[in-house]
C-alpha cells in the first residue's frame, strides 16, 4: 500500500499562544511515566489493526513535544519500530519551541532517534514576537535555529505573516534572513483571528488591526516570489522548500494517504477491509489518559466515509499541492465514476478562469486558484 504514518500528540505548554486553536493545554504538572506508558499502550492498540504497515514517517505534535523527556519519545518510537516495520529512511519529526531550556534538549531527541526538528520560531523580531505571546527572544530563536543546524541534518521553522503593523519591505528582509538560516524547509502562514482564542475577543474589541486583504494579498505575493527566487518554492499553500526535501509526514496528509493518530484528539485516516476509516481520540487529556490506564483504546470516534466525503477530503487536502491530484487516485477514491464527483459547468468555468488545470494527468489548482481554495472548491463540489 501507499506511505503510512503516525502522528503522535503531546497535548501540553508552557503558556498558550493567543493565536492557538490547537489541542494544547498548561498543566502544572504532568505524570510522564503514566503519558509515556499510556501513548505506548495506545501505539499497541492501533497496530493490531493495521499489522504489516511499514511507517514512513512519525510526527511528534502538539502542544509543545519539545516539553517531553526525550525518553518518551524513545519509547515510542521503539514500540512503532516493534509493532509495524519502521522503514531505515523514516522521517522522525519533532515540533519544538526555542527558547533555551528546550534547546537543551535537542541532543536527547536526536539519541532516542528523532532525525528531523520543527522549530516555532514565529517572527524575527522582538515586537511581533511579544504580540504572539512567543516566550522566546529573537536571540533565543536564532541560537536553537544554530543548534539544530548542528544535531540535526533536517530541520525547519515556521513564521507567522501578516502582522499587525508589517510591511511588505520588512517582510522581505525578514524572509531573506530567514532563508540564511534555513536548511531545506520553510513554514510560513497568513496570521488569523480563531474563535476561542485569546486574539479573537481582543481583535473584537478591537485592541489591534490585522493588514487588509490588498496588504495581506501583497505580503503572500511577496512570499511566493522571494522564497523561490531563494530557492525554496512552494509545494503547499504554506510550505516551502528545497526540491527533495519536502515533508514527508505532511505529503501523506496532503496526499490522501493513511496514517494513525495517537494521543488526545489526535485524528487518522485508515484504510481497513477496503473502507477508508476516520479516527478521532478522545481529546481531553485527562480523560484520554484515564481511557488508556483503564484497558480501553482512547478512541472517541471511528466512522466509514462515504464516496462524497473521501472526494470532498482528497480534493481539499489535493488542491493545496503544488503537483494537484493524480488522475489516477482520483478514480480510485471515486470508485471510477468521477463524472458523479465534479460540477462540470464548475470545473469549466473554473479551466476557463485560470483557477484549475486538468489533463490526462492530474487536477490542479493554479497559483490563481490555491489563495482562493475555498471558493475553488465550492465551484468544483
Amino acid at each position: 500500500m501507499s506511505s503510512f504514518a503516525v502522528y503522535v500528540h503531546w497535548p501540553f505548554c508552557r503558556s498558550k499562544c493567543p493565536y492557538c486553536d490547537f489541542n494544547s493545554h498548561v498543566r502544572e504538572k504532568i505524570d510522564e511515566a503514566a503519558w509515556r506508558d499510556a501513548l505506548v499502550r495506545a501505539i499497541d492498540v492501533q497496530a493490531a489493526r493495521t499489522s504489516g504497515r511499514v511507517v514512513d514517517s512519525v510526527f511528534f505534535g502538539g502542544g509543545t513535544p519539545s516539553l517531553m523527556d526525550p525518553k518518551t519519545a524513545g519509547a515510542v518510537l521503539e514500540r512503532i519500530a516493534k509493532r509495524w516495520t519502521l522503514s531505515p529512511d523514516a522521517e522522525i519529526t519533532l515540533e519544538a519551541n526555542p527558547t533555551s531550556a528546550e534547546a537543551a534538549s535537542f541532543a536527547g531527541f536526536r539519541t532516542a532517534g528523532v532525525n528531523r526538528l520543527s522549530l516555532g520560531v514565529q517572527a524575527l523580531d522582538a515586537a511581533s514576537l511579544k504580540f504572539l505571546g512567543r516566550q522566546h527572544d529573537a536571540e533565543e530563536a536564532r541560537a536553537a535555529i544554530a543548534l539544530a543546524a548542528r544535531h540535526f541534518q533536517r530541520y525547519s521553522f515556521d513564521l507567522i505573516y501578516a502582522r499587525p503593523g508589517q510591511t511588505v519591505a520588512a517582510w522581505r528582509a525578514e524572509l531573506a534572513e530567514a532563508v540564511a538560516m534555513a536548511a531545506d524547509h520553510l513554514s510560513v502562514y497568513q496570521l488569523t483571528i480563531e474563535q476561542g482564542t485569546a486574539f479573537y475577543a481582543a481583535h473584537a474589541r478591537g485592541d489591534f488591526i490585522l493588514p487588509d486583504e490588498d496588504l495581506a494579498d501583497d505580503l503572500f505575493e511577496a512570499t511566493q516570489a522571494d522564497l523561490t527566487a531563494l530557492g525554496l518554492p512552494a509545494y503547499e499553500i504554506s510550505n516551502h522548500a528545497r526540491p527533495g526535501s519536502e515533508s514527508r509526514h505532511n505529503l501523506v496528509y496532503w496526499r490522501y494517504g493513511d496514517y494513525v493518530g495517537v494521543g488526545p484528539g489526535a485524528h487518522g485516516r485508515l484504510t481497513i477491509e477496503g473502507e477508508k476509516l476516520a479516527t478521532r481520540q478522545v481529546k481531553a487529556p485527562e480523560l484520554w489518559l484515564a481511557s488508556l490506564q483503564e484497558g480501553r483504546d482512547g478512541m472517541a470516534e471511528e466512522v466509514a466515509t462515504s464516496r462524497s466525503e473521501r472526494l470532498t477530503e482528497m480534493l481539499m487536502m489535493g488542491l493545496r499541492l503544488t503537483e494537484g491530484i493524480p488522475r489516477d487516485r482520483f478514480l480510485r477514491e471515486a470508485d471510477g465514476q468521477p463524472e458523479e464527483a465534479l460540477d462540470p459547468k464548475g470545473l469549466a468555468d473554473l479551466i476557463d478562469g485560470g483557477f484549475v488545470t486538468l489533463d490526462a494527468e492530474r487536477l490542479t489548482a493554479t497559483a490563481s486558484g490555491r489563495p482562493v481554495l475555498n471558493a475553488v472548491l465550492g465551484k468544483l463540489l
